[in-house]
């Protein structure tokens, strides 16, 4: 939810009964999320969270961390490196910290170091997607992951909702179909292809951050390929540079997507899931919230 979420977002989604996160890069600078996050503690009660990119393509990390363990927020989400700093200082704070993962390998490892859940990041997931179907990896994180296990990925309706939480999970993270709210900030442009678009719409590209993303196949997706020159490859891949190479490559991908986001222009790079399918029109966060609940809501 990259350029997405907001305030107004979060606000809504505990006010329908749920909890909301807003990345901590929405905010251009620390102030800013630090205002940000104000303005929801004194609008609402409800728990929310932060998603904190861990690894060396965030500059702003350790000044985000800072501000974060300062200012007491819930939780926090980390993904795209490793958290053991990020769960140390957030405990130190009594914050929680769910930690994204794609396999088993990361998800015993995170959980050494002290997290409190796992998100399991699955194939289905819009964003920084894993490499393995919803089913599959949540019965393999089951046999040897002893924290809760938050399901990332497939869900757009009530009916993969009541599917996915009979599997045994803790939860569901759900974004995509979000997207289109009356309460997003994102261009009227960015909401209609939501809904204009669908799942076999969605493509994977290394062009934005390095790290293989899922955006909607536009037509200038299309023109512009979904996967690195080879320069670019070359670089990412150099044990001396690709530390910057990342870091370019990141800073220009979210560049590209912020301009796509919030103004009418050819150079559409649209962030979004599978799970657009589900959305027909722009509506209020409650009564997405209400339709996607409506089977569990009294069981």
């Amino acid at each position: 939810m990259f350029l997405v979420s907001n305030e107004a977002m979060v606000i809504a989604a505990g006010k329908a009964g749920i909890t909301g996160a807003i990345p901590a890069l929405n905010w251009r600078s620390t102030e800013l999320m630090k205002k940000g996050i104000e303005q929801i503690k004194a609008a609402s009660d409800a728990p929310f969270g932060i998603n904190l990119i861990v690894n060396k393509s965030n500059i702003k990390y350790k000044e985000q961390l800072h501000t974060l363990c300062e200012l007491g927020v819930d939780y926090l989400i980390t993904s795209l490196g490793n958290p053991k700093e990020t769960i140390e200082a957030a405990h130190a704070n009594g914050i929680k910290v769910f930690c994204d993962v794609t396999d088993l390998k990361y998800a015993l490892k995170v959980q050494e170091l002290g997290a409190d859940a796992v998100i399991a990041v699955n194939s289905n997931a819009g964003g920084h997607a894993g490499n393995i179907p919803k089913n599959e990896l949540i019965a393999l994180l089951q046999q040897e992951v002893e924290i809760p296990i938050i399901s990332a990925g497939g869900v757009g309706n009530a009916k993969e909702l009541k599917e996915t939480l009979a599997l045994g999970v803790a939860g569901c993270s759900v974004g995509s179909i979000f997207i289109a709210s009356s309460e997003s900030p994102v261009s009227d442009e960015y909401k209609q292809a939501c809904i204009d678009y669908g799942k076999s719409d969605i493509v994977m590209t290394t062009k934005l951050s390095g790290t293989p993303c899922t955006v909607i196949k536009t037509p200038y997706v299309e023109e512009i390929g979904t996967k690195q020159s080879f320069l670019e490859s070359l670089l990412n891949h150099n044990k001396r540079l690709k530390k910057w190479a990342k870091m370019l490559t990141f800073y220009k991908g979210m560049k590209s997507l912020e301009k796509a986001a919030f103004s009418a222009t050819y150079k559409t790079v649209w962030c979004a899931g599978p799970t657009i399918e589900n959305t027909k029109a722009v509506r209020p966060i409650a009564q997405i919230v209400n339709d996607l609940v409506k089977d569990i809501a009294h069981e």
